[in-house]
Protein backbone atom coordinates (compact mmCIF):
# COMPACT_ATOMS: atom_id res chain seq x y z
CA UNK A 1 0.00 0.00 0.00
CA UNK A 2 1.71 3.36 -1.08
CA UNK A 3 1.92 5.60 2.24
CA UNK A 4 0.16 8.92 2.52
CA UNK A 5 1.68 12.11 3.29
CA UNK A 6 0.69 13.97 6.13
CA UNK A 7 -0.11 17.32 4.01
CA UNK A 8 -1.66 14.74 1.61
CA UNK A 9 -4.03 13.45 3.99
CA UNK A 10 -4.95 17.31 4.93
CA UNK A 11 -5.49 18.36 2.12
CA UNK A 12 -7.72 14.96 1.18
CA UNK A 13 -9.81 15.73 3.89
CA UNK A 14 -10.15 19.59 3.41
CA UNK A 15 -11.25 18.92 -0.52
CA UNK A 16 -14.25 16.29 1.27
CA UNK A 17 -15.66 19.18 3.12
CA UNK A 18 -15.68 21.79 -0.23
CA UNK A 19 -16.51 19.61 -2.68
CA UNK A 20 -18.98 17.25 -0.65
CA UNK A 21 -20.48 20.10 1.79
CA UNK A 22 -19.76 23.75 0.25
CA UNK A 23 -20.02 22.94 -3.81
CA UNK A 24 -22.75 19.96 -3.27
CA UNK A 25 -25.13 22.51 -1.47
CA UNK A 26 -24.22 25.13 -3.51
CA UNK A 27 -23.10 27.59 -0.13
CA UNK A 28 -21.04 29.66 -2.43
CA UNK A 29 -21.83 29.81 -5.98
CA UNK A 30 -18.14 30.19 -7.25
CA UNK A 31 -16.21 27.70 -4.96
CA UNK A 32 -15.92 25.24 -7.78
CA UNK A 33 -14.96 27.25 -9.95
CA UNK A 34 -12.16 28.65 -7.73
CA UNK A 35 -11.01 25.33 -7.19
CA UNK A 36 -10.98 24.28 -11.02
CA UNK A 37 -9.48 27.12 -12.03
CA UNK A 38 -6.40 26.88 -9.68
CA UNK A 39 -7.80 30.19 -8.22
CA UNK A 40 -7.43 28.29 -4.58
CA UNK A 41 -4.07 27.70 -2.47
CA UNK A 42 -3.94 25.62 0.46
CA UNK A 43 -1.62 26.02 3.35
CA UNK A 44 -0.91 23.74 7.02
CA UNK A 45 0.77 24.70 10.09
CA UNK A 46 1.79 22.18 11.97
CA UNK A 47 1.89 21.74 15.68
CA UNK A 48 0.14 24.07 18.50
CA UNK A 49 0.36 27.77 17.18
CA UNK A 50 -1.34 30.00 18.28
CA UNK A 51 -1.78 28.28 21.97
CA UNK A 52 -1.51 30.86 24.90
CA UNK A 53 1.82 30.70 26.26
CA UNK A 54 3.69 29.70 23.11
CA UNK A 55 6.95 31.83 21.33
CA UNK A 56 5.52 33.72 18.94
CA UNK A 57 2.58 31.83 18.10
CA UNK A 58 1.17 33.97 15.11
CA UNK A 59 4.60 33.35 13.08
CA UNK A 60 3.30 30.23 11.35
CA UNK A 61 0.39 31.28 10.81
CA UNK A 62 1.62 34.60 9.55
CA UNK A 63 4.25 32.41 7.36
CA UNK A 64 1.63 30.40 5.83
CA UNK A 65 -0.50 33.30 5.18
CA UNK A 66 1.61 35.25 3.47
CA UNK A 67 3.27 32.53 1.26
CA UNK A 68 -0.54 31.31 -0.20
CA UNK A 69 -1.38 34.66 -0.72
CA UNK A 70 1.61 35.40 -2.63
CA UNK A 71 0.82 32.11 -5.01
CA UNK A 72 0.06 33.43 -9.03
CA UNK A 73 -3.61 33.57 -9.69
CA UNK A 74 -4.72 33.32 -5.70
CA UNK A 75 -7.63 34.45 -4.93
CA UNK A 76 -8.90 32.60 -1.90
CA UNK A 77 -6.24 31.44 0.39
CA UNK A 78 -6.94 28.52 3.42
CA UNK A 79 -4.52 28.16 6.35
CA UNK A 80 -5.49 24.77 8.06
CA UNK A 81 -3.94 23.73 11.72
CA UNK A 82 -5.05 19.73 11.62
CA UNK A 83 -2.76 19.41 15.06
CA UNK A 84 -4.34 22.88 16.84
CA UNK A 85 -6.82 21.78 20.01
CA UNK A 86 -8.58 25.38 20.02
CA UNK A 87 -11.75 27.01 20.65
CA UNK A 88 -14.08 28.43 18.46
CA UNK A 89 -14.00 31.96 20.65
CA UNK A 90 -9.84 31.28 20.37
CA UNK A 91 -9.47 31.04 16.93
CA UNK A 92 -11.59 34.06 16.32
CA UNK A 93 -9.62 35.92 18.71
CA UNK A 94 -6.55 34.58 16.80
CA UNK A 95 -7.71 35.61 13.61
CA UNK A 96 -8.42 39.02 15.31
CA UNK A 97 -4.68 39.08 15.83
CA UNK A 98 -3.20 38.00 12.33
CA UNK A 99 -5.84 40.25 11.09
CA UNK A 100 -3.87 43.35 12.45
CA UNK A 101 -0.52 41.67 11.34
CA UNK A 102 -2.17 41.35 7.29
CA UNK A 103 -3.95 44.26 7.06
CA UNK A 104 -3.96 43.55 3.12
CA UNK A 105 -6.64 40.55 3.36
CA UNK A 106 -9.96 40.22 4.86
CA UNK A 107 -9.76 36.82 7.03
CA UNK A 108 -12.66 34.43 7.98
CA UNK A 109 -12.36 31.67 10.78
CA UNK A 110 -13.80 27.83 10.07
CA UNK A 111 -13.97 25.70 13.16
CA UNK A 112 -14.93 22.01 13.30
CA UNK A 113 -17.73 22.15 16.28
CA UNK A 114 -20.66 24.24 15.94
CA UNK A 115 -24.20 23.82 16.41
CA UNK A 116 -26.90 24.05 13.97
CA UNK A 117 -28.73 27.39 14.69
CA UNK A 118 -31.38 28.20 11.97
CA UNK A 119 -32.73 31.38 14.08
CA UNK A 120 -31.29 33.59 11.20
CA UNK A 121 -29.00 33.33 8.51
CA UNK A 122 -26.11 35.01 10.80
CA UNK A 123 -26.49 32.27 13.39
CA UNK A 124 -26.51 29.24 10.69
CA UNK A 125 -22.69 30.95 9.41
CA UNK A 126 -20.73 29.14 12.05
CA UNK A 127 -22.21 25.79 11.34
CA UNK A 128 -22.02 25.69 7.35
CA UNK A 129 -18.41 26.41 7.84
CA UNK A 130 -17.48 23.48 10.33
CA UNK A 131 -15.01 22.64 8.32
CA UNK A 132 -12.97 19.58 9.33
CA UNK A 133 -10.24 21.08 11.36
CA UNK A 134 -9.37 24.64 12.44
CA UNK A 135 -8.71 27.31 9.40
CA UNK A 136 -8.05 30.71 8.73
CA UNK A 137 -9.53 31.89 4.86
CA UNK A 138 -7.72 35.00 3.38
CA UNK A 139 -8.87 37.26 0.49
CA UNK A 140 -6.82 39.78 -0.95
CA UNK A 141 -8.70 43.19 0.08
CA UNK A 142 -7.72 44.37 -3.67
CA UNK A 143 -10.31 41.94 -4.47
CA UNK A 144 -12.61 43.04 -2.55
CA UNK A 145 -12.32 46.23 -3.07
CA UNK A 146 -12.81 45.66 -6.61
CA UNK A 147 -16.58 43.90 -6.31
CA UNK A 148 -17.56 47.94 -4.97
CA UNK A 149 -16.06 49.36 -8.54
CA UNK A 150 -16.47 46.11 -10.81
CA UNK A 151 -19.41 45.82 -12.99
CA UNK A 152 -21.40 42.27 -12.48
CA UNK A 153 -18.91 40.40 -14.99
CA UNK A 154 -16.17 40.64 -12.58
CA UNK A 155 -16.36 37.43 -11.31
CA UNK A 156 -13.64 36.69 -9.76
CA UNK A 157 -13.88 39.37 -8.03
CA UNK A 158 -17.53 39.01 -7.17
CA UNK A 159 -16.53 35.68 -6.14
CA UNK A 160 -13.50 36.45 -3.69
CA UNK A 161 -16.12 38.40 -2.26
CA UNK A 162 -18.15 36.20 -1.18
CA UNK A 163 -15.44 33.54 0.19
CA UNK A 164 -13.90 36.57 2.00
CA UNK A 165 -15.67 36.06 5.41
CA UNK A 166 -16.01 38.90 7.97
CA UNK A 167 -13.83 41.90 6.51
CA UNK A 168 -14.81 44.42 3.62
CA UNK A 169 -18.04 42.88 3.05
CA UNK A 170 -19.68 43.29 -0.75
CA UNK A 171 -22.60 44.36 -1.79
CA UNK A 172 -25.45 43.98 0.47
CA UNK A 173 -27.85 42.39 -2.07
CA UNK A 174 -25.69 39.37 -3.59
CA UNK A 175 -24.38 38.66 0.10
CA UNK A 176 -27.79 38.81 1.59
CA UNK A 177 -29.28 36.70 -1.47
CA UNK A 178 -26.77 34.03 -0.74
CA UNK A 179 -27.21 34.08 3.15
CA UNK A 180 -30.64 33.56 2.19
CA UNK A 181 -30.27 31.00 -0.26
CA UNK A 182 -28.03 29.24 2.22
CA UNK A 183 -30.46 29.41 5.15
CA UNK A 184 -33.34 27.90 2.97
CA UNK A 185 -31.10 25.17 1.64
CA UNK A 186 -30.34 24.33 5.47
CA UNK A 187 -33.62 24.32 6.29
CA UNK A 188 -34.55 21.40 4.64
CA UNK A 189 -30.90 19.51 4.06
CA UNK A 190 -29.58 20.68 7.68
CA UNK A 191 -30.13 16.31 8.63
CA UNK A 192 -27.89 15.58 5.29
CA UNK A 193 -25.18 18.15 6.00
CA UNK A 194 -24.75 17.41 9.31
CA UNK A 195 -24.23 13.82 8.65
CA UNK A 196 -21.61 14.23 5.79
CA UNK A 197 -20.02 16.36 8.62
CA UNK A 198 -19.97 13.55 10.60
CA UNK A 199 -18.71 10.97 7.72
CA UNK A 200 -15.67 13.79 7.15
CA UNK A 201 -15.01 14.25 10.56
CA UNK A 202 -14.85 9.78 11.28
CA UNK A 203 -12.78 9.93 8.04
CA UNK A 204 -10.88 12.46 9.47
CA UNK A 205 -10.27 10.40 12.37
CA UNK A 206 -9.29 7.28 10.65
CA UNK A 207 -7.16 8.58 7.70
CA UNK A 208 -5.10 10.87 10.30
CA UNK A 209 -4.57 8.02 12.43
CA UNK A 210 -3.10 6.30 9.42
CA UNK A 211 -0.85 8.96 8.11
CA UNK A 212 0.54 9.82 11.94
CA UNK A 213 -0.92 13.24 12.32
CA UNK A 214 -1.06 14.42 16.16
CA UNK A 215 -4.45 16.11 16.08
CA UNK A 216 -7.43 16.37 18.49
CA UNK A 217 -9.60 13.59 18.97
CA UNK A 218 -7.24 11.15 17.36
CA UNK A 219 -5.61 8.52 19.09
CA UNK A 220 -2.38 9.15 20.55
CA UNK A 221 -2.81 13.09 19.83
CA UNK A 222 -1.67 15.40 22.87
Amino acid sequence: MVAVTKSAEVHRILARYLVEVVERHELCPWARGARERGELAIGIVWGTPGVPGGSDPLDAWLVEAERTLAMPSVAVAMVVAPELAISRTELGALRDRLAARLPAAGIAEFHPEAALDLATPARLVPFLRRSPDPMLQLVPLALLDAVRAAPPTAVRAHQAAMLGGHAAPPRPAPSARIAGANHATAAHAHAEIAATLDAIAADRRAGYARAGIAAPGISGSR
